[in-house]
């Protein structure tokens, strides 16, 4: 029996007066590995912001397990595109993942030992846990990543929103970094904000495609088709390596009609 986890009917959203997202209506349903997928500026990173209640719709409606999004901000989590995290500082990989325990009026010191059991569980669930007492600055990107990762793991969180999680990690990270969101999305939902298209198809379970309207496939294939429609202009000017080096070919899903 399905269970929706994400429900989101006729929003709309506009920064300063400019029109961001029209009638957005969305359903994902627990056990989701959905891909949002579309060009810059088209409102992906918005739409996640108002699901995680960042930001509030104009009009329309939001449910996050069948509650407005600033009251499961608990049972959600959130690994941001832009982390400003300063490498010098010295802080270890450990103290990263504990911020996730922070609340208003906690200090550093205040830590209990169950904070930070669930943080060494954390680590290890991300393979990371011989990182622990690791400086930040002394990581990769793909270990940085993790790290972040198991930050916000570390809630036991039933969804966990990511916002271009492999920008700074290589090819043949991307791939380990895929895998073992595969693993999580075991007994966690998940939606990922990507530019990754290629790399996603073979591990999403659905897309949703966003540029400032929303069209659902439910189906993991990413295709040429989709691309063009997307961000109006040929495959070969978006990614000619990406599909070249893919050389597989997909079904072609149903044509977006335009509203």
């Amino acid at each position: 029996m399905n269970h929706t986890v994400i429900e989101i009917q006729d929003l709309c959203f506009s920064y300063n007066g400019h029109p961001v997202l029209k009638d957005v209506n969305l359903k994902v349903e627990k056990g989701d590995f959905l891909a949002m997928i579309g060009p810059n500026g088209g409102g992906k990173t918005t739409l996640l912001k108002l699901m995680l209640g960042l930001l509030v719709a104009d009009m329309g409606s939001i449910q996050i397990l069948g509650i407005p999004p600033a009251e499961a901000s608990y049972r959600v989590g959130y690994v941001p595109q832009d982390v400003h995290i300063n490498k010098q500082f010295p802080v270890s990989a450990l103290d990263v993942v504990l911020m996730g325990k922070l609340k208003s009026g906690k200090g550093w010191s205040r830590h209990s030992r169950e904070d930070r059991i669930d943080a060494h569980k954390a680590m290890d669930m991300m393979e990371m846990g011989v990182y622990c007492d690791r400086r930040i600055g002394e990581l990769s990107g793909g270990q940085l990543q993790r790290v972040l990762i198991a930050r916000a793991l570390i809630t036991e969180p039933e969804i966990l929103f990511l916002d271009e999680p492999t920008a700074s990690i290589d090819t043949k990270g991307q791939r380990e970094f895929y895998n073992l969101l595969k693993e999580l999305n075991d007994t966690i939902t998940i939606l990922v904000v990507s530019h990754d298209l290629m790399v996603l198809s073979g591990y999403v379970k659905s897309v949703a495609c966003v540029n400032q309207h929303l069209h659902y496939h439910g189906q993991a294939e990413v295709t040429g088709e989709m691309i063009e429609t997307m961000y109006h202009c040929s495959v070969e000017e978006v990614c000619p390596v990406e599909l070249i080096a893919h050389g597989l070919p997909h079904r072609v899903l149903q044509v977006h009609e335009d509203d």
